[in-house]
């Protein structure tokens, strides 16, 4: 059985304005909207004001085991990206669920995000946040790509949780629960 469009490509049915390139955000967005993604807060040591800096990510992706690598995105314009820009290492703090205010609180502009959240610094000034999943990595490359960054990290140190994870789905925050296993022979 396969899956029925909800929408057109565009609703004029062109493609792209000539270059192949779909233009319409809106349905761009729609498709991301149903794609489920783990909810992580980036966190780093600013290299030059020697504070920290955080923000929500939901696209933290695992690029390669061997050896570990990450790359998560971050658009130019936010405000963590002046220090991202020149940071050699960051941590990666996979949110719990339960921990929707966390990921709110590193997704508001104009405040001080770790202001009252329990935090420790690694021992090369990163901060790790309390309670999470946490990989630290070194940054390898930065990529620009339209009006965002791809950010690339080995990984060289991590710590795993034993909760379940936060989820975005469809512009809300989840939780996961377990399924019984498929039966065999389906």
């Amino acid at each position: 059985m396969s899956a029925q469009p909800v929408s057109a490509l565009r609703p004029d049915g062109a493609r792209g304005e000539g270059d192949g390139v779909v233009r319409d955000q809106a349905l761009f967005r729609e498709v991301f909207r149903r794609h489920p993604a783990g909810v992580a807060v980036v966190t780093l040591l600013d290299p030059v004001f020697g504070r920290p800096v955080g923000f929500t990510a939901t696209s933290v992706i695992s690029v390669s085991a061997d050896p570990p690598t990450l790359a998560f995105s971050i658009s130019r314009g936010s405000s963590s990206w002046p220090a991202l820009s020149q940071a050699d290492g960051i941590v990666v703090n996979f949110l719990p669920s339960g921990h929707t205010a966390l990921s709110q609180r590193f997704a508001t502009h104009g405040i001080d995000r770790f202001e009252g959240v329990a935090w420790r610094p690694l021992d090369s000034g990163e901060p790790v946040l309390a309670g999470t999943t946490w990989v630290h990595a070194r940054v390898a490359d930065r990529h620009p790509t339209a009006d965002s960054a791809l950010v690339v990290a080995r990984v060289v140190q991590g710590a795993v949780g034993d909760e379940t994870p936060l989820v975005f789905f469809d512009r809300g925050y989840h939780g996961l629960f377990a399924l019984p296993p498929l039966s065999e022979g389906i």
